[in-house]
């Protein structure tokens, strides 16, 4: 049967019940930046993995628990360490889960969407994210290492396809990465493929954990910058995915805190740092003592200053250790 772990916090899903319905890393993807290593199986035809019964019977159990503890569940997501819709058995499954009366969710990377019956047992979710790293040939294939049998151009057709029929909440996620997918050309690829797909958010991410590939950085403050205003400019709500941002965006009465929380999600303009900072009755030693902790970055961006949380503190506290500072 499928493994089933947690529940555990995500910003997206609240208290999320993980459930992985797949062998390790079965994927039609190897992409350069995934936290559980290359592709051990690279696959793009569907099979049968793990009943969707004994799956079922081992969440409900798990929710049952739960519940006799009172403790809150917002989500049972589906998030295998492989691709989920190459389960043949996803359809039953999100349909059994879906009895016991807690929203579902499925995180795909969207490659098989072109097929008519994954975007059908897709539409039994409440909530699915697609990937959509790279709307060109050459970052796709650079970043995310396509199965031989993938088209791009049809992978794209099948997200919009699956938007036009598909009745929950639709969400997007982008991964950008140093030097394969935050060039001009791409980012303005994307954040068009973005607005003209609507999705309810449109999730802006950075490598936080180590990559398949030793190479793969975070892409710069700037470039989530850039990326963050694009998509924003285009009419789309989009919001940055670069860690943990604590459990309010409403004051607080920490102006560090309500930073934090704010620039992990939007990156914030000098004149709205200002204008929070003065809510607060607090001044610019706030913003100083975050920029030399390295929990938060400044970066220019079309004339103006812009502010991010920082996705990995240590590296910049590291790199201020070994200039003497």
């Amino acid at each position: 049967m499928g493994s089933v772990f947690g529940p555990v916090p995500s910003r997206r899903l609240g208290r999320s019940l993980g459930v992985n319905t797949i062998p390790h890393k079965v994927c039609s993807y190897s992409c350069a930046y995934c936290q559980v290593g290359r592709t051990d199986h690279f696959e793009t035809e569907r099979h049968a993995f793990h009943p969707p019964e004994e799956t079922f019977e081992a969440v409900r159990g798990r929710v049952r628990e739960l519940r006799d503890r009172g403790e809150r569940l917002d989500y049972v997501s589906i998030v295998p360490d492989g691709e989920p819709t190459l389960d043949v058995g996803l359809g039953r499954c999100i349909g059994l889960l879906k009895t016991l009366g807690v929203p579902v969710a499925v995180i795909t990377n969207s490659s098989l969407l072109a097929r008519e019956d994954v975007r059908a047992d897709l539409a039994a979710a409440d909530w699915v994210s697609v990937k959509v790293d790279a709307v060109r040939q050459r970052a796709w294939r650079r970043l995310n290492r396509p199965h031989r049998n993938l088209a791009l151009g049809n992978i794209l057709e099948g997200v919009r396809a699956f938007r036009s029929g598909y009745r929950g909440r639709l969400v997007t996620e982008t991964m950008l990465v140093d030097g394969f997918n935050d060039g001009d050309e791409d980012l303005d690829a994307v954040a068009g493929f973005l607005a003209r797909l609507s999705p309810e958010t449109a999730y802006l991410a950075v490598p936080t954990r180590p990559p398949a590939d030793a190479r793969v950085r975070p892409a710069s403050a700037l470039v989530l910058t850039r990326a963050h205003e694009l998509i924003s400019a285009l009419g789309q709500r989009v919001e940055l995915l670069v860690g943990s941002e604590g459990d309010s965006f409403s004051s607080s009465g920490d102006p560090a805190a309500d930073l934090l929380a704010i620039t992990a999600v939007h990156p914030m303009r000098r004149s709205a740092v200002e204008e929070l900072l003065g809510r607060a009755n607090a001044d610019w030693t706030v913003v100083r003592s975050l920029l030399e902790d390295g929990r938060l970055m400044e970066t220019p961006f079309a004339g103006e200053t812009f502010y991010l949380r920082n996705f990995m503190p240590s590296r910049a506290v590291r790199a201020r250790k070994n200039r003497g500072g």
